[in-house]
C-alpha cells in the first residue's frame, strides 16, 4: 500500500505563506508519504491555486516526494502546451511527476476556453493520444480532427521513460475502458462512495489482466475526537467545494474519530485501492501529521 496527501491549494488573495507551505511538504516527506497531489479548478467560489504552479513550487521544496495532479481537465488544455509543461516539470523534479487526466464532463464552461461541448470526449481522447506522442517521439506526425502536427516534437521530453504515470479519472464503464486503453492507472474520485468504487475496480479487473495497471482513490477525510463535529465540518467544506452536498459526496467522505476513520479507509483498501490520497479540506497540516501518526500505522 502507498499513501498520499493533498498539496495545500486553497488560499485567498495574499494569504499564501511560503514558509508554512515548505514546512508542510517537508513534514510530508519526512513522514513517508509516497506522493502529494493537487487538483484543478480554474473557476469556482473557493480560492484555489493552479495545480501546475503549486506542483512546481512543491518540487523545489522536496527531494523524494512524488508530485501529481488528479486531475487536469485536459479537454480544456492544448495538448502541445500541456505536454511541454508536464515534460518540463518532470525534468525539474528529476522524474517525480504523476499526471492525471479527465474529460471534465459536458457541463464545463467550454465557451470560456474557446471551445464547444460537442464531441468533447473525442477531443479528450485525441488530446491524450497527442500528449503521449509528444512525450515519447522525437518527431510527431499527427493529422487529427482537432489538432495537426507535422514533423515536430518537444525537447526535453519527460525525465521518466517512456513517460510519467498517466492516471485517468472518470466513473462510467466507457471511462474505465479509456483508462485501460490509454493510461497506466485509474483514480477513483473523492465524490465516489466506497461501494461504487468497489464496482469500478471489479469492472477494471474483469476487462484487463495488466499487472502494471494501478488503482487509486481520493478520500476526503476529517478526524476529530468528536465524530459529530468532524462530520459537520467536512460537510460544510464539501458544500463549498461542490456548490451543494449530495448524498453520494457525503457518503464518500470519511469523518469521525481516528478509529472511525481507520475502519472506513480500510474498506476503501479492501475495495481495491492500491494508493489512497488523503484529502483534508481544513487544518491540513494537523491532519497530515495525525494521519501519518495514527491512521496509516493502524491500517497495517
Amino acid at each position: 500500500m502507498r499513501y498520499a496527501i493533498a498539496i495545500p491549494q486553497y488560499y485567498s488573495d495574499g494569504s499564501f505563506d511560503p514558509g508554512a507551505f515548505r514546512e508542510y511538504l517537508a513534514h510530508a516527506e519526512e513522514a513517508g508519504y509516497h506522493s502529494a497531489w493537487t487538483q484543478e479548478a480554474v473557476f469556482g467560489t473557493r480560492p484555489q491555486l493552479s495545480p501546475m504552479e503549486a506542483m512546481t513550487y512543491a518540487a523545489a521544496c522536496t527531494d523524494t516526494l512524488r508530485l501529481g495532479c488528479t486531475v487536469f481537465v485536459s479537454t480544456l488544455h492544448l495538448p502541445a502546451q500541456l505536454a511541454k509543461s508536464t515534460s518540463s516539470l518532470d525534468q525539474l523534479s528529476r522524474g517525480r511527476l504523476e499526471v492525471g487526466v479527465g474529460s471534465g464532463g459536458k457541463s464545463r464552461p467550454y465557451a470560456a476556453f474557446g471551445m464547444q461541448p460537442e464531441r468533447y470526449l473525442a477531443r479528450f481522447t485525441e488530446g491524450v493520444e497527442l500528449i503521449k506522442q509528444l512525450w515519447t517521439q522525437e518527431n510527431v506526425d499527427h493529422d487529427g480532427e482537432f489538432w495537426q502536427v507535422s514533423g515536430a516534437g518537444i525537447t526535453p521530453r519527460p525525465f521518466q521513460k517512456p513517460h510519467p504515470p498517466l492516471w485517468f479519472g472518470g466513473s462510467g464503464p466507457k471511462a474505465l475502458r479509456r483508462a485501460l486503453e490509454l493510461g497506466t492507472g485509474f483514480f477513483g474520485a473523492g465524490s465516489t462512495p466506497t461501494a461504487a468504487f468497489a464496482e469500478q475496480v471489479r469492472l477494471v479487473r474483469e476487462q484487463s489482466t495488466r499487472p502494471d495497471f494501478e488503482i487509486a482513490k481520493r478520500v476526503y477525510l476529517a478526524v476529530d475526537a468528536d465524530a459529530g463535529r468532524a462530520r459537520a465540518r467536512i460537510n460544510a467544506e464539501l458544500t463549498t467545494v461542490y456548490g451543494s452536498l449530495s448524498a453520494n459526496v457525503e457518503a464518500a467522505a470519511v469523518a469521525g474519530t481516528p478509529d472511525d476513520c481507520v475502519r472506513a479507509v480500510r474498506e476503501v483498501i479492501d475495495a481495491g485501492a492500491e494508493l489512497v490520497l488523503f484529502t483534508p479540506l481544513y487544518d491540513q497540516a494537523r491532519h497530515a501529521d495525525l494521519i501519518a501518526r495514527e491512521i496509516i500505522p493502524a491500517l497495517g
